[in-house]
């Protein structure tokens, strides 16, 4: 019985009692196909025709096999490793906004970094006013006045007495933000520890430490600094241009969406503003940097996606003033006068006008206008 022979380039049946080592005329080698040429490895020649490859001759010679070659087999690691392969596109914007969180979270001060440049002009401003007597301060007017005995620190929550000059020795533990009434909630904007009674309010120890101020301040001016910001893969940062800031009395507050900004420069300038950020951030690897021109604040971004705007496009702020706006706009409805009907109407009716003209000759103009009543 003839057998097909596998062997490659040979096809040819043989017989297996008249199968010899010289029988069988193949290529032991395997295919190539590099670029349009063909050919077998075992061999040199090569042919761009494809029914040229086919039909060239063994290179050796060797016995007729019945035996159909092993099917080469696909790497398995390749793909085991493609089929665990999980390919997430971006979120959507509805998944972000579900997935936000709440913009009530409690606030955390960040750490501020004061360069040295910034310490030096605080010191020159510190000499400059050491020159002058130890206990003074400047009114309006710029007069110099001297503290008497029993006064009372000035800064929010100390309740330091002025006993001398060794007064001005003690550390002064004071409230450097501005009281915060809201919803029956009493706070300071620097600490935000919140309560409903009012003398709990009062008693609440400061958060910050500096030094005692026996006479009144001027009033600090609430004004508006230029802001810039900009991204990169995993970081915004947000400049605020507020020259010579002062660390001790200026505080940034953060949550994952909030910002909360208290800057105070130039002795007696403010500077507020409170942002729902358009992404989330980590504000454990978030911190403030202070230089003499301005406060930078590098909040770190919770996941690598890059934002559309700083702030969020249903902020509270803008929510404000949409309610201002909506509240401006009934006062005004409510201010504008109500068209009043009225029956006192001079003009004739049809039937008037029929009655006078059949006769109605004794009647008047102001019985016409009586019956209309």
């Amino acid at each position: 019985m003839a057998l097909l022979c596998y062997n490659k380039g040979c096809g040819q049946r043989f017989d297996p009692e008249k199968n010899t080592q010289d029988s069988c005329l193949h290529h032991p080698g395997f295919p190539i196909f590099h670029d349009v040429l063909k050919g077998w490895s075992c061999c040199k020649k090569r042919t761009t025709d494809f029914s040229e490859f086919l039909s060239i001759k063994g290179c050796t010679k060797g016995y007729h096999s019945n035996e159909k070659p092993p099917e080469p087999e696909e790497p398995k690691s390749k793909s085991k490793t493609s089929s665990e392969i999980i390919v997430q596109g971006p979120k959507s914007a509805e998944m972000m906004e579900r997935e936000r969180p709440s913009p009530d979270e409690p606030m955390k001060l960040l750490p501020v970094k004061v360069s040295g440049s910034l310490e030096q002009v605080l010191k020159k401003l510190d000499l400059s006013s050491k020159e002058q007597p130890t206990v003074q301060g400047l009114v309006g007017t710029g007069a110099v006045l001297s503290v008497n005995l029993g006064t009372t620190c000035k800064n929010s929550g100390c309740k330091a007495v002025y006993q001398g000059e060794e007064s001005n020795m003690e550390t002064c533990i004071f409230h450097p933000g501005i009281p915060v009434f809201h919803e029956g909630m009493k706070y300071w904007s620097c600490c935000a520890i919140k309560t409903t009674d009012f003398n709990a309010f009062l008693e609440q120890k400061g958060c910050s430490r500096g030094k005692h101020t026996w006479l009144k301040k001027q009033d600090k001016k609430l004004v508006s600094c230029r802001q810039d910001w900009h991204q990169t893969s995993s970081q915004v940062v947000v400049t605020v241009y507020a020259k010579t800031p002062l660390p001790e009395l200026s505080f940034v507050k953060a949550n994952s969406t909030v910002l909360d900004i208290h800057i105070i420069f130039e002795g007696d300038k403010v500077f507020q503003a409170e942002l729902d950020l358009w992404g989330v951030i980590n504000v454990e690897k978030s911190s403030v940097t202070m230089v003499p021109s301005k406060v930078e604040i590098t909040l770190q971004k919770d996941s690598p996606v890059t934002w559309a705007r700083l702030e969020h496009p249903q902020s509270r702020s803008q929510a404000k003033q949409q309610l201002e706006a909506d509240a401006l706009e009934s006062q005004e409805a409510r201010a504008a006068p109500e068209e009043e009907s009225s029956d006192d109407s001079l003009s004739w009716s049809d039937e008037d006008e029929e009655e006078w003209q059949e006769g109605g000759q004794g009647k008047t103009l102001s019985n016409l206008v009586s019956n209309g009543n």
